[in-house]
């Protein structure tokens, strides 16, 4: 993994914060947001590793009235052990909790609640059966991840879907153990797969399946396809130049001034000049007299024509 690029600027749209959030994913966050609010489904909301505050910011969007929003991130606080400490200074070593503050509040009027520590954290400070969406993107080596969709099971609704960033990533194989054991043996059941991550439930999966296979099916912009696996139907998703979907701009949004229109430039030319008039064609008489005059007279004749000019 990269670093993406930080920057001191407040961001005037999400497009402008640092992270990776591809446009499919944000289609994806929204719309099984949108399904929750639409099923009358309330519940908190929680993200693990935030860096820039890109998702999270997203998810602040859709924060219900009386809901709980709660995000956990080392910032730059103490890693529990040296391989999280590594990945931590290698990955991460630009992310601050004052970066993340100040993208936020851009869109936001008021912060979450900041857990500044380990994910491990997260099941002293956020009740069991409370949170309807979990994003899971903190640590990527196995012993974490295992630890976070343990704490994940526990804090969730019966019907929550948690999502588990770069569960395929050749880079994060600890998250690809981590995620596709949940699944085999602790009972995680996926509802389906983009590019980059596992969206997944303890419920019943098949009628968020339907529904979103409706949706999906009516875009040009996402590739779809449909696999069953170990007992599971795994509905999988990528992007065909997807655009991301329209989200608000911060209050820091200052409009594109126009470019001026061009003023078309002028080009002399050389006025043309006028045709030379055409030689009148001799008469029938001059050329007959031509023909018939024998080469000497006719050398003779325009000597003479010398002469005279």
């Amino acid at each position: 993994m990269t670093n993406a690029q930080a920057t001191d600027k407040h961001p005037g749209e999400l497009a402008d914060v640092p992270g990776w959030f591809p446009p499919l994913d944000q289609m994806l966050f929204t719309w099984f947001l949108e399904q929750q609010k639409t099923a009358g489904m309330k519940g908190d909301l929680l993200e693990l590793g935030v860096y820039m505050g890109k998702s999270a910011i997203l998810l602040g969007h859709h924060l219900q009235d009386g809901e709980l929003f709660t995000v956990c991130d080392l910032f730059e606080g103490d890693a529990p052990d040296e391989a999280n400490k590594a990945e931590s200074s290698q990955s991460y070593a630009s992310l601050t909790q004052q970066a993340f503050e100040r993208n936020y509040l851009s869109f936001h009027d008021a912060l979450p609640t900041v857990i500044t520590g380990p994910s491990s954290l997260v099941d002293e400070k956020v009740a069991p059966d409370t949170c309807r969406f979990i994003h899971i993107d903190a640590s990527h080596l196995y012993e974490h991840v295992y630890g976070d969709i343990g704490a994940a099971h526990d804090i969730l609704l019966p019907e929550g879907i948690v999502v588990l960033d770069d569960f395929r990533s050749e880079h994060t194989p600890g998250v690809s153990v981590a995620a596709w054991e949940a699944v085999l043996n602790r009972g995680l059941r996926p509802i389906c797969l983009s590019t980059q991550k596992m969206y997944a439930t303890w419920g019943d999966p098949e009628p968020l399946q339907e529904e979103l296979l409706e949706m999906l099916r009516q875009r040009s912009d996402v590739g779809l396809s449909v696999q069953e696996a170990a007992g599971h139907r795994l509905i999988r998703t990528r992007s065909r130049g997807m655009k991301p979907p329209s989200f608000p701009p911060s209050r820091h949004y200052v409009e594109p001034t126009p470019a001026p229109a061009a003023v078309p430039t002028v080009t002399e030319t050389r006025a043309a000049r006028p045709a030379r008039p055409a030689r009148p064609a001799p008469s029938r008489a001059r050329r007959l007299a031509k023909d018939l005059l024998p080469p000497v007279v006719t050398r003779a004749v325009r000597r003479a024509r010398a002469k005279r000019s």
